[in-house]
């Protein structure tokens, strides 16, 4: 009987563990991810004109352009850095901690967690998810779909690899 409550747990931690892992595919893309990366440009689809938005609870749409995020693969934290410019754009530096998350049918999706300088997520342990439209060792483009004025729409995050 001990032999056999022994042999279920076993079984069980091997489920836990596998039913936590990632596909070889994510582990991939966490190694691409690997690195410093600049936030060189971010555009809109299905919306005209100029848009005035704050991105990740932390600062406008205008100030993350330029951005730099560093992304360590193997303790899946980060951090990004606004550069302060004029009255606008403070200069901020953030922790982060990210993964890739892989919905069933679904493209595979970039998300973070914004990290308090004590470590505690911040925005009530609410994140941020980004479909990966495409990534290589050199570029990675991330899509964030939203509602805007009713309608679908979608910021697009393009990043080029330091």
């Amino acid at each position: 009987m001990k032999n056999l409550l022994k042999l279920s747990a076993f079984f069980l931690f091997v489920i836990t563990i596998h039913s936590c892992s990632v596909s070889k595919e994510a582990r991939t893309m966490k190694q691409e991810i690997n690195g410093t990366w600049l936030l060189e440009t971010i555009n809109t689809e299905g919306i005209s004109g100029k848009v005035t938005a704050t991105l990740f609870n932390e600062a406008s749409f205008n100030c993350f352009v330029g951005s730099s995020w560093n992304f360590v693969a193997n303790t899946s934290t980060g951090t990004y850095n606004i550069n302060g410019s004029g009255t606008e754009c403070a200069s901020t530096q953030r922790l982060i901690k990210w993964s890739i998350y892989e919905p069933t049918g679904e493209a595979k999706q970039f998300q973070f967690k914004r990290m308090a300088d004590n470590k505690k997520s911040m925005d009530d342990d609410a994140g941020f998810r980004f479909e990966i439209a495409s990534l290589t060792n050199t570029n990675m483009q991330l899509k964030s779909h939203i509602t805007f004025e009713g309608r679908p729409a979608v910021y697009v995050l393009n990043f080029v690899k330091k």
